[in-house]
């Protein structure tokens, strides 16, 4: 029996021959570097559910910034963890100008200046005493409209302090058309927005939450994406397009691959997805374990997030993976 005409495993004997075919690629400018930075300590902190990672002193922070840079890692998402007195029911620590993540947003734009994209988490969940990502009504509900005047506060705050890219988080309506205007109202037209378009209210994020020493009693499932809803997220994403959106993001990544291809599909922007502290912390202890071989899976979760349509992936993994391809 003689082989057939069409065969495709010709095109994966060698891996010379596997790179010159390949469908996807992952390179480091692909994917961008969330980082912890908190207020009052004097050494980096280990995060116990979240092994390798650290919440980052001022100083440690400029040092592992200009290491991911170095690396040609695309970007940097900085996520700022007050003292706990410093939290009330409004989040103002965000922003404040002194207060963390300012601070660390203008140490590292000094440093830095425009060899990296700087981002910022632009909600309120770490400052405020109660843990939600906005402000919260008489009754203990989101505020959705005083929430939104409060990212935009937050909004103008980071850019003054020197961040390219803000980035709410918080899934209200209208957040994104809401900092475009305070945004070009202030003079920084040329920040940029990523809209966490489709943040799914995931049973992932539990590591995050002790990153950033989160407050947070109950959840946030009146205000973040239902698990099952494929359709409404997309009407999401659409809404934040049709706002202004320059980047748009599916969180988490690995268990919504059908929701980024979707996104996609629809969009004429930049879409991310963000392998989130969960997705991380699985493989990594898994790894540990030696159960698996830690940079292989690593580098398939990462290219079937590209795979599926991910032009951007936020990753803890970032700085390794960078190593890893050079």
């Amino acid at each position: 029996m003689g082989f057939p005409r069409h065969r495709p495993r010709r095109l994966r004997t060698s891996p010379a021959m596997r790179r010159l075919v390949s469908e996807t690629t992952l390179q480091p400018r692909h994917l961008v570097l969330p980082m912890f930075v908190a207020d009052g300590l004097d050494q980096p902190r280990d995060i116990p559910s979240m092994p390798g990672v650290v919440q980052h002193t001022r100083e440690s922070l400029r040092s592992a910034a200009a290491e991911a840079v170095a690396a040609g890692v695309g970007g940097l998402m900085l996520f700022g963890v007050p003292k706990d007195e410093d939290k009330d029911a409004t989040g103002s620590a965000g922003v404040d100008p002194d207060g963390i993540l300012n601070r660390a947003l203008r140490d590292l734009s000094k440093d830095l200046g425009d060899d990296t994209v700087l981002m910022a988490d632009t909600c309120l969940d770490e400052f405020t005493d109660h843990g939600h990502c906005g402000v919260l009504d008489p009754k203990g509900r989101v505020d959705n409209d005083l929430t939104n005047r409060r990212y935009v506060e937050l909004a103008v705050a980071q850019a003054i302090s020197g961040a390219h890219v803000v980035s709410p988080s918080g899934m209200m309506d209208g957040q994104v058309a809401a900092i475009r205007d305070g945004l070009d109202t202030a003079g920084y037209s040329n920040t940029a927005i990523l809209a966490y378009a489709a943040k799914f209210a995931s049973g992932f994020y539990g590591p995050f939450r002790d990153a950033v020493g989160s407050s947070l009693q109950g959840d946030r499932r009146t205000y973040q994406q239902d698990p099952g809803n494929g359709r409404e997220a997309l009407r999401e994403v659409q809404l934040d397009l049709d706002e202004g959106a320059d980047i748009v993001m599916v969180k988490p990544a690995m268990s919504y691959l059908d929701v980024v291809r979707a996104t996609a599909e629809i969009s004429l922007v930049p879409v991310a997805a963000y392998q989130v502290s969960g997705e991380y912390s699985m493989i990594a202890a898994a790894g540990e374990k030696g159960w698996i071989d830690l940079p292989t899976v690593v580098l398939e979760s990462l290219e079937g997030i590209r795979r599926a349509g991910a032009d951007i992936v936020l990753s803890y993994w970032a700085v390794d993976v960078a190593r890893w391809l050079s």
